[in-house]
């Protein structure tokens, strides 16, 4: 038996899944070096877990560091995964900033504080990547958040855009990668639990107040009066995204 022992249904749907992705838009290859950029919730933990798993499966080496930039509204938050990094043998680039508090503050008047904190994160996650020589950047981005984009890009923004599972950035120096973007948000959570992955809480004021929060309650209800809209939504949207991809490969 493999040493991360007998899987669970959940579980198995999250190392398989990502698995086709990976294939199918060739996401990495020999010798790539992967950072994970991990925020201390559940989609990003799941994707660590289910990484290692496809790297000790998959026919040739690539290496893993765990990126974390703590937004510091809880300066300790992310010690469980610190400790959870060293007992599982993960490489790992775990620092504090001040984003989350100079986001919500005066310094930022013109921005939501949610655009503002991710740009200084997202920025901060590249710069890591040109210190650590890495060639791509994962991010924890599920089939939930890509259904959500669509419509927010649809209904705000008047285009048709989603999330990519692979993007090239700065002339192709760095792939940006989305390896659960093809997994819907239950078997996440139902992993997460069963893998008794340490998640702490978005501690964030402004968590659940966004208009990406806002736009995913309204298709829940939708969803609601229509059931079987909901996985005819998913399914549509991540055949849309995978085929896009994978033509561009």
């Amino acid at each position: 038996m493999a040493k991360w022992g007998k899987l669970s249904y959940a579980q198995k749907k999250c190392v398989s899944t990502v698995g086709m992705l990976m294939q199918k838009t060739e996401m990495i290859k020999e010798g790539s070096r992967i950072g994970i950029a991990v925020s201390g919730g559940v989609d990003s933990f799941v994707m660590i877990r289910t990484m290692l798993i496809r790297q000790a499966i998959i026919p040739f080496n690539i290496e893993l560091i765990v990126l974390h930039v703590n937004p510091g509204f809880e300066p300790e938050s992310h010690k469980p995964l610190t400790k959870w990094c060293n007992e599982n043998g993960v490489a790992s680039h775990i620092e504090l900033t001040d984003y989350g508090p100079r986001a919500h503050g005066p310094e930022n008047r013109n921005k939501s504080a949610c655009f503002y904190c991710s740009r200084l994160r997202r920025k901060r996650l590249f710069e890591l990547c040109d210190q650590y020589n890495l060639t791509q950047l994962a991010l924890g981005h599920t089939a939930d958040d890509l259904v959500t984009t669509f419509h927010m890009n649809m209904m705000q923004n008047g285009r048709i855009q989603g999330l990519s599972a692979n993007e090239p950035f700065f002339k192709g120096k760095l792939n940006l990668i989305r390896p659960t973007l093809m997994l819907e948000k239950k078997y996440i959570k139902a992993a997460a639990r069963q893998w008794e992955l340490p998640i702490w809480a978005n501690k964030c004021p402004s968590n659940n107040d966004t208009k990406r929060s806002e736009i995913s309650k309204w298709l829940e209800d939708e969803w609601k009066n229509n059931p079987g809209s909901k996985n005819n939504t998913f399914n549509a949207l991540r055949r849309w995204q995978l085929d896009l991809n994978t033509k561009t490969t």
